[in-house]
């Protein structure tokens, strides 16, 4: 084992070497490129026994990714935005070949308007097409992960291809020290892509293809998906305790944070729930019984898991880095759904859109999430949904306005 100050991009090309992928069809775009460009070096300098191939397309990338997996070879590749938006045809179409690889997916703001900075509203966008999805928090996080990933795509009860999601920006490019375990123990931890299940071989031919059927074996190939998906759960804690048991370090489906004995709790996803512990040192060292659940798991989502934290917390705030356009924010629906009709009265929920298009979660933005739960539970109804917005911004946004008037109207004459 060596101990490294790398990128999160850095990472997950670490994940994807150890895992000894023999393929990656690679297409750049900002912010993941530094991924693929890290393997293009190591394979042009012979540390990495792989074939990779440039693609003209993220569409074409998927489509490559899932005929070769399909052949047993273990494949790797990586988007972020709107190649993952490019692709969205075959990110639909390559589960149900149950072709299992790993996608790392560095999350970017979606257009329009276009940002260069991170959400997560890409990789939500995924979440239906059968793909499991893990997100990260920190750099050990994405290369573990990206092992884990492996293990979990290629168990015999899943054989699904899986995301493995981190932040643009805020964690592909910020360096943190990150233990890189030896080839050998990862050997052990995740040996080669068994040849037994391979669908086609030369001695064997066999057939496959996407055809056009009617509605009754649709039916019963979608729900054979759903199936698999939901025995992604165990599976993966079962993976998850032989990697802690092996290497040290746990990852269960969720993450908790002074959650035990908390009244209080903030729930959201990936690499901003760093500041969100931060936060909730600070409001305890003030008295407030506050912690942090942060679900790795988005498919298959953790029902039980989330229902066991939260029970007989007084109030959850739910930040969502995302926004379904119509409804509000997604991860904050889908624990409305685990919540509805269970025995025990719920905690009131409390929605808040932060964090888009990479906008700072301030750490007094946490104590007022509090403050609005709270009063939330004194008045017994949940509040109605807000964005993290501060005057001064909406201020900043009022002045771009009025200079874009401006110019229009000196344009005009």
């Amino acid at each position: 084992m060596t101990r490294a100050l790398i990128t999160g991009n850095q990472a997950a090309a670490w994940g994807a070497r150890l895992a000894r992928a023999d393929y990656v069809p690679a297409f750049p775009i900002t912010p993941q490129t530094e991924i693929i460009e890290t393997l293009a070096q190591w394979v042009d300098a012979g540390q990495m026994d792989c074939r990779m191939t440039m693609m003209e397309s993220e569409h074409s990338m998927i489509t490559a990714a899932g005929a070769a997996a399909a052949t047993g070879v273990r494949v790797f590749s990586a988007t972020s935005s709107q190649g993952l938006m490019y692709a969205m045809e075959m990110i639909f179409g390559v589960p149900g070949m149950r072709a299992p690889f790993v996608l790392v997916n560095v999350s970017r703001g979606l257009q329009t308007p276009v940002t260069l900075e991170p959400d997560h509203t890409d990789v939500l966008a995924a979440r239906d097409s059968g793909f499991l999805q893990i997100h990260c928090a920190t750099c050990q996080e994405v290369l573990d992960q990206t092992l884990i990933a492996y293990r979990l795509a290629e168990h015999h009860r899943v054989r699904l291809p899986v995301i493995v999601n981190l932040d643009g920006f805020y964690l592909s490019f910020t360096r943190e020290p990150v233990e890189i375990p030896d080839p050998v123990a990862v050997d052990r931890f995740l040996p080669g892509f068994d040849p037994e299940t391979t669908r086609f071989r030369a001695g064997e031919p066999v057939s496959q293809g996407a055809v056009v059927l009617g509605s009754t074996p649709y039916s019963y190939f979608r729900y054979e998906n759903h199936l698999a998906a939901l025995q992604g759960l165990p599976a993966y804690e079962e993976i998850a305790a032989e990697f802690a048991a092996q290497f040290g370090r746990a990852y269960g489906a969720l993450e908790t944070y002074r959650s035990d004995d908390a009244e209080w709790l903030l729930l959201m996803m990936g690499s901003f729930a760093t500041k969100a512990k931060d936060a909730v040192d600070r409001m305890r060292e003030a008295g407030w019984r506050v912690g942090l659940v942060r679900p790795r798991l988005l498919r298959p989502f953790p029902d039980e898991p989330l229902r066991q934290a939260l029970a007989g917390k007084r109030g959850v705030a739910v930040i969502d880095q995302n926004l379904s356009m119509g409804k509000g924010g997604i991860l904050h629906g889908e624990l409305a759904s685990v919540l509805y009709g269970q025995p025990e009265a719920p905690p009131i929920l409390a929605s808040f859109i932060g964090g888009l298009g990479g906008r700072d979660i301030a750490p007094e933005e946490f104590y007022e999430m509090v403050r609005v739960l709270k009063r939330a539970a004194d008045e017994g109804k949940p509040p109605p949904p807000r964005l993290l917005f501060t005057a001064d911004e909406l201020r900043e946004v009022r002045k771009l306005q009025a200079v874009a008037h401006v110019e229009r109207k000196e344009a005009s004459k």
